[in-house]
């Protein structure tokens, strides 16, 4: 197998697990420390198959999760997402150039509002008390799915 096959292989195991995590914080509320350290140790694979190099692409890489890390844990600090979705979203930093995980936040915080808004509308036809609980990894994930739809229409030589 060619590494270019091997590449999409591994966008595709990327893609699954991103489902995974959707589908159980919709149903959970809650999304695997499993799955995220399964997400975040294929990056190294990734990073050897792809070919970069120790300096600077994977010190930037986890240069990048860390500061994704340090950014959410303050938002999880203050109640305002849970710890699954951070380490959802510092895994995903490791496998993406920064401006294509920008690209991912943005998608992210768009698609975190609609579905908050529908939540909200949903919570008002059912007529429910208490606060609204999104389950956030379904924007992350569907950012990260987009994002990887991107990604894979163009060669893999010029993913990073």
């Amino acid at each position: 197998m060619d590494s270019e096959t091997f590449i999409y292989l591994l966008w595709a195991g990327l893609a699954i697990a991103l489902i995974v995590a959707a589908i159980t914080d919709l149903k959970n509320r809650h999304i695997s420390n499993w799955l995220n350290l399964g997400i975040a140790l294929g990056a190294p694979v990734f990073w050897m198959v792809s070919g970069m190099t120790v300096w600077p692409d994977m010190i930037g890489q986890i240069g990048l999760a860390a500061i994704i890390f340090t950014i959410f844990a303050g938002l999880f600090a203050i109640g305002a997402m849970g710890g699954g979705d951070v380490k959802l979203l510092t895994a995903l930093a490791l496998w993406m150039h920064w401006l294509t995980f920008l690209e991912l936040l943005v998608i992210m915080s768009i698609a975190g509002g609609v579905l908050t808004l529908l939540m909200m509308i949903s919570k008002n036809i059912q007529k429910t008390e208490g606060p609204i609980k999104v389950p956030y990894g379904v924007a992350i994930a569907f950012a990260g799915l987009w994002t990887i739809w991107g990604i894979t229409g163009q060669s893999s030589q010029t993913i990073f």
